[in-house]
């Protein structure tokens, strides 16, 4: 459709709209114009869609410009050989070795440095800071929750969520584009340890904080973190915390023996209310009663404080080679 469009203006071009009326212009076209359009398009709708081409493919397009730019962007002082590495795909590397055998090249002499040792080094940045992070902001939830939420932050989909949207699928080297989840998040733990590298370690913890943990923003924990088994996680969190055995309560019913039956249950400790929930059944109610006293005693309910994003938290034990 890209040719279309380019035949189109060329011929636009040759005859200019701006300097005769629209019935003068209709007589002057060829009647070979339309015809040909049709072929064309006959054509291209016969070949299907057109593969994605990467940036890189186009005439102006200048690399150490776009990493340049890039840095600039995010505010940061990458070196710029280091910043290369954290884009360059192990997949790119070996593809282009390949390629050089396979033009005769005995001796292939690549100096080119895939970004395996960056990504290594920017995950295990970004879980340390994560983990210290989150022992911060929600002291109150035990470490499994703790673990579930830290495990979303540090997943692929959300690390790629955060490199497609930083501006790195046009700046990276890999034998498939576009790239894949797996590649963006990589490349994304890679540019990490680069500004580790470039910048020290602290600009790095600062990098994930800004663009990592903010993917908590208008979060429901619950979504990340959802006990399998809420009322047993409650008894023992109340035997810990010395609150009293947990006694669930029917509050109110309705619609009994019918499709629409709903029964309110609240959920008590040394006669003080934790939770309250709703259900079809009993069980259900209790449940949902269990969920939201968790909530309350986590301190994970919407309407809890917003997280601090200009925290800074120094994780212990980071030991980088």
């Amino acid at each position: 459709m890209s040719f279309l469009r380019s035949v189109a203006g060329i011929i636009l071009v040759a005859k200019p709209l701006t300097s005769i009326g629209t019935a003068q212009t209709q007589r002057n076209i060829k009647r070979w114009v339309a015809p040909t359009l049709r072929e064309l398009r006959h054509r291209a709708k016969k070949q299907g869609p057109q593969k994605p081409e990467s940036r890189s493919g186009y005439v102006e397009w200048n690399y150490r410009s776009e990493l340049f730019a890039f840095g600039k962007r995010l505010q940061e002082s990458f070196q710029l050989p280091v910043l290369q590495a954290a884009f360059t795909q192990p997949s790119y590397v070996h593809q282009e070795r390949e390629r050089q055998r396979k033009l005769g090249i005995e001796e292939v002499d690549l100096q080119a440095t895939d970004n395996t040792e960056l990504a290594a080094k920017g995950a295990h940045i970004a879980k340390a800071y994560v983990e210290a992070y989150l022992q911060h902001s929600l002291p109150k939830m035990p470490s499994a929750g703790q673990q579930a939420i830290a495990a979303y932050l540090l997943s692929d989909n959300t690390l790629a969520y955060v490199a497609l949207h930083l501006g790195t699928k046009e700046l990276i080297f890999s034998a498939e584009y576009p790239p894949t989840t797996e590649t963006l998040a990589q490349t994304l733990q890679a540019v990490i340890g680069a500004l580790s590298d470039s910048s020290g370690v602290e600009r790095a913890f600062i990098f994930v904080r800004d663009f990592v943990c903010t993917q908590l923003n208008q979060k429901d924990l619950l979504d990340l973190w959802k006990p399998s088994e809420p009322i047993k996680l409650l008894t023992e969190v109340c035997q810990q915390r010395n609150l009293g055995d947990v006694e669930p309560r029917l509050l109110g019913d309705c619609g009994k023996n019918t499709v629409l039956a709903a029964y309110h249950v609240g959920i008590y400790a040394n006669r003080q209310l934790l939770g309250k929930g709703f259900g079809e059944d009993v069980n259900t109610a209790t449940e949902t009663a269990a969920l939201d006293a968790l909530q309350t005693l986590f301190d994970m309910h919407d309407n809890r404080q917003p997280f601090n994003f200009q925290l800074q938290v120094e994780p212990k034990n980071v030991r980088l080679a």
